[in-house]
Order: structure tokens, then C-alpha cells, then sequence
């Protein structure tokens, strides 16, 4: 079976390359069986992929999930970056956007805002400066992105279903620096406490499986800092 797999950042770096062309004697392939071909066949980055989840077509694979030859193979480590090209992609009805241009909180907010709606929120990430006693000076983010888009509209529908709540998300990727927004989340609703909950929600949710990294660029130097998608045993997903 010959697969192609998708490599993001701090893996990336490891390996050499973004996207590998992977030949695999096994067939059926299973999740867990790609990552030991992949951890024997790459040895320098085990330990990355060993802690790495499979996606295959755009959603996350438990071990078991088998593979075909003609899917999207990610491999989404727990820490990560890169350099992304312009992008800007959303879904149709653009209340959920991955881009690498400068956000505005007030266009978003203007996509949710409901005349029987008497509260809404709007949640700004934005880029600090100190972090105990480390200085940062800016942030870099890299995301899978179609699977990026998909995982934040399912928040938003989530939202919708759980709490009849409107919302709209935007993330950034590249370079972000101090006090820019990396991302906004509006929501609005009936009534306030509905509103805080919903908003809450979709920026936990967020951290948890939206597969964006960030690395923290400092006075003593680059780290990659972002936790990633949780695993696919954690009672998050």
C-alpha cells in the first residue's frame, strides 16, 4: 500500500519535509501499525511520532482505524510549528475562517448578533508579553487547516445545539505579535448566563482538539509551547 502522510511542524522539522510518500507491506493498515512503520523507519523522530495522533481524512483515528491507499493521512503532534503560505479559507457561510491576516473582533461579532438575542459575548486572544519571568516578543502559529476549519464549525454547531446559541470563530496562523489577536470567538444568546457559558465553552473546546500549534518566539530564543489536540483516550473528546 502506498500512502501519503502530512507532517506538521516540530515533526516536519525533525524529518525533513511536510509530506512524506510512505510504501507499507501491511494490508489492511491499521493507525497504530503507520506510527511503528513510521517510528522504525524514521528513528530520529519516534519519539514524536510515538506521541502523535493519526487523522485520516480530516477527523482523529483511534489505533484501531484502518487506512486506505487513497485518504489524507495527517500525523498531528502534541507540540508543533511552521511557516504557512498566505491562507485564508472558511467555511461558506463565513462563521468560521483559519487565515493569516490581522482579525477584527467587530466583523465577527456582526456575523452572530441576533434581534431576539439579548446578550452576546466576544472573546479576544491576543498575544502577551510576559509569561512569569520569560519574555515573549511574538507568537507563530501553524494549523492543519482543512481539519482545523472543520473541528472549529463543529464547536460552533455544538454551541447551536447545546445552548440554541449563535457563534462565530476566527484563528490566526504565521506570525502574531504582541497584544494581536490569535483568536475571536462570538457568541450570542438569550440571555447572559447562557452567553458566558456558550463563549467558555468554545475556547476550552478549542485549546482541546482544533489542531493549531504555536511556538513562542523570546529573548531566550524559540519553544514550541502549545499542548495540541488532547489524545483519543482523554475524556475531552
Amino acid at each position: 500500500m502506498h500512502i501519503n502522510v502530512r507532517l506538521f511542524a516540530g515533526l516536519a522539522e525533525i524529518i525533513g519535509s511536510s509530506q512524506l510518500s510512505f510504501h507499507a507491506q501491511e494490508n489492511p493498515l491499521t493507525a497504530a501499525k503507520l506510527k511503528e512503520l513510521l517510528s522504525a523507519a524514521y528513528p530520529d523522530a519516534a519519539s514524536q511520532i510515538a506521541v502523535s495522533l493519526v487523522a485520516i481524512d480530516h477527523e482523529y483515528a483511534p489505533d484501531d482505524s484502518l487506512i486506505r491507499e487513497a485518504a489524507e493521512i495527517a500525523l498531528i503532534p502534541p507540540v508543533s510549528g511552521g511557516e504557512p503560505e498566505s491562507v485564508h479559507a472558511s467555511t461558506p457561510d463565513g462563521l468560521y475562517c483559519i487565515t493569516d491576516q490581522p482579525l477584527d473582533a467587530q466583523e465577527l461579532l456582526d456575523k452572530v448578533l441576533d434581534a431576539n438575542h439579548g446578550a452576546s459575548l466576544v472573546f479576544v486572544g491576543t498575544t502577551r508579553e510576559m509569561t512569569g519571568d520569560q519574555r515573549t516578543v511574538s507568537l507563530h502559529y501553524e494549523a492543519y487547516v482543512p481539519m482545523a476549519l472543520a473541528k472549529i464549525q463543529e464547536i460552533g454547531r455544538e454551541v447551536l445545539e447545546r445552548w440554541n446559541a449563535h457563534c462565530a470563530i476566527t484563528h490566526r496562523i504565521g506570525l502574531v505579535t504582541l497584544k494581536e489577536a490569535s483568536v475571536i470567538i462570538a457568541v450570542s444568546a438569550g440571555h447572559r448566563d447562557i452567553c458566558y457559558e456558550a463563549s467558555r465553552f468554545a475556547i476550552e473546546k478549542l485549546k482541546q482538539i482544533v489542531p493549531v500549534w504555536k511556538k513562542d518566539i523570546g529573548d531566550s530564543g524559540e519553544k514550541w509551547v502549545s499542548p495540541g489536540p488532547k489524545s483519543l483516550n482523554s475524556d475531552h473528546l
